[in-house]
């Protein structure tokens, strides 16, 4: 053999090697086409649209029976047990009857429970803002 066929079959043997053990890298990207937003009935078979799910209302709170009416006539004497220990009673006393003649209601006890009389009672306010009704 020459030495240029020897050469050749060389390099010849020589690529091929290096070509069997070098990884191909593919970094060409394919252009894929779009994919839909949702799912595509074939042609010829229609699909219904997804029901939404049922709404479940939660249960409502329980709520307290608001006490009778008061009378207007009745408002003094509650509103004297109302503001009966109350540090300035004589104008707990004044609030107190004029929230007992709109709302017709006085709260039981001597402070508190302002919601068993509804929002009328507890809605109040002086023109600065604050609760009205004691």
């Amino acid at each position: 053999m020459s030495s240029s066929n020897s050469l050749l079959l060389f390099f010849s043997v020589l690529f091929t090697l290096i070509f069997s053990l070098v990884p191909v890298n593919s970094d060409i990207e394919v252009e894929r086409p779009p994919q839909p937003l949702h799912p595509v009935a074939p042609v010829g078979k229609l699909s219904a649209p997804p029901q939404p799910a049922p709404t479940v209302k939660p249960p409502s709170p329980p709520t307290t029976p608001l006490p009778p009416p008061v009378m207007p006539k009745d408002c003094p004497k509650l509103c004297d047990v109302r503001c009966g220990s109350h540090w300035r009673p004589k104008v707990c006393i004044r609030a107190c009857r004029t929230c007992c003649l709109r709302c017709k209601c006085v709260p039981p006890g001597t402070y508190g429970n302002r919601e068993k009389c509804g929002r009328c009672y507890t809605n109040m306010t002086t023109h600065g803002g604050r609760p009205k009704c004691p």
